[in-house]
């Protein structure tokens, strides 16, 4: 996992995660994800593409 971020609103967490493969993100998502205790529901969305990976913000 890379990140994990309570969210205001819906949906309640974000998580950002990499996996190896399909396979490996599904073997997570069933075995792991699905199984945390309180967890109602689970939305997944996979990036096509990278367009900015960082850019920093002036303070």
């Amino acid at each position: 996992m890379l990140q994990a971020q309570l969210l205001f609103g819906d949906p309640d967490f974000l998580l950002r995660i990499v996996a190896a493969d399909p396979p490996a993100f599904q073997q997570l998502y069933d075995e792991k994800l699905a199984t945390l205790p309180g967890v109602r529901h689970l939305t997944s969305t996979l990036v096509m593409k990278h367009v900015v990976l960082e850019h920093p913000v002036p303070l």
